[in-house]
């Protein structure tokens, strides 16, 4: 009830569901919220915030009581544990037949800003992403403390967690995509670095890795790679290397892989969005390479006056 008292002063309210459920007030933990049911009920109104809830679909989902009557009851009880734990009145609008998040509260969400990141991002290939939807992927992807509500096993929560670890991994994609295009290399195998602890024989990955380590000047690096792949996908799934991989294998064997050459592994079927993407990523890095130019020469002219 303390807490309940102090409502006016509370400043912010935050919830992160990646890795262990928190509930922060002020910076602080909210420890009244205890664990258990009332949590999961919290979570699950905030996984799932753009829609009402009946009671009834709830208790059941959550219980799972012998009878509807008994579920309904611990409900209750639940909804008044975590409405006398919560520090902001109106968090959850309750309804007689209804639950759900109140869409005028005031709170932070990782959830929701890594899934609003994401969405300004989907569709778009990571070589075509501007500054400032990658700004958004990078700190999305720093939300990432890990997987959602580590250590629940309710089929939901389950369900959640795959969804938004695939949703991750897609982002890392894009991150990497976008960090090659722009030779920065050493932040794009950090982030393929990432991606293979949640999936080491993920093929697409290792190659990135591949063609980062030989343009950044590692060969023997990227040769190493392709031996952790063909490892990865043997113990994995006791397949050997795609056609794609070995081709890319060949070319840094024999130290003839190009970004011209490079683009037939990404690309090998040839259609028509392959082929603008080769060039788009030639020009953008030929357009790099001459801003490089024009500011050595401006900072050489600087000097001589």
């Amino acid at each position: 009830m303390g807490r309940r008292s102090e409502a006016n002063a509370v400043t912010e309210l935050s919830f992160r569901l990646f890795g262990k459920f928190t509930a922060l007030c002020d910076g602080e933990q909210i420890e009244e919220l205890g664990s258990g049911k009332a949590q999961e009920l919290l979570a699950y109104l905030l996984i799932y915030r753009d829609r009402p809830h009946p009671r009834e679909s709830l208790a059941e989902l959550l219980w799972q009581a012998p009878s509807g009557a008994t579920a309904k009851k611990y409900l209750r009880q639940v909804l008044w544990q975590m409405q006398q734990a919560l520090p902001i009145e109106g968090l959850i609008d309750n309804q007689p037949d209804w639950i759900r998040i109140s869409r005028e509260a005031n709170y932070q969400l990782d959830v929701a800003e890594f899934e609003q990141a994401f969405s300004r991002a989907r569709g778009v290939p990571g070589q075509q992403l501007d500054s400032r939807v990658v700004a958004g992927l990078e700190q999305a992807a720093a939300l990432y403390r890990g997987d959602l509500l580590e250590g629940w096993y309710s089929d939901w929560s389950i369900f959640e967690r795959e969804r938004l670890q695939n949703t991750w991994l897609a982002m890392l994609d894009k991150l990497m995509s976008y960090c090659e295009i722009r030779q920065d290399y050493e932040a794009g195998q950090a982030y393929g670095i990432q991606v293979l602890r949640i999936d080491r024989a993920r093929e697409q990955t290792h190659r990135r890795l591949m063609r980062m380590a030989y343009l950044a000047g590692d060969r023997t690096g990227a040769l190493r790679q392709y031996e952790r792949c063909a490892q990865a996908l043997k113990e994995e799934l006791g397949v050997r290397p795609s056609r794609q991989t070995e081709e890319l294998h060949r070319l840094v064997q024999n130290d003839a892989l190009d970004v011209a050459r490079d683009t037939v592994t990404q690309n090998p079927k040839g259609t028509v969005s392959g082929r603008i993407d080769q060039l788009r990523i030639i020009l953008t890095q030929f357009r790099d390479r001459i801003n490089k130019d024009l500011d050595t020469l401006e900072h050489a002219l600087t000097d001589a006056e």
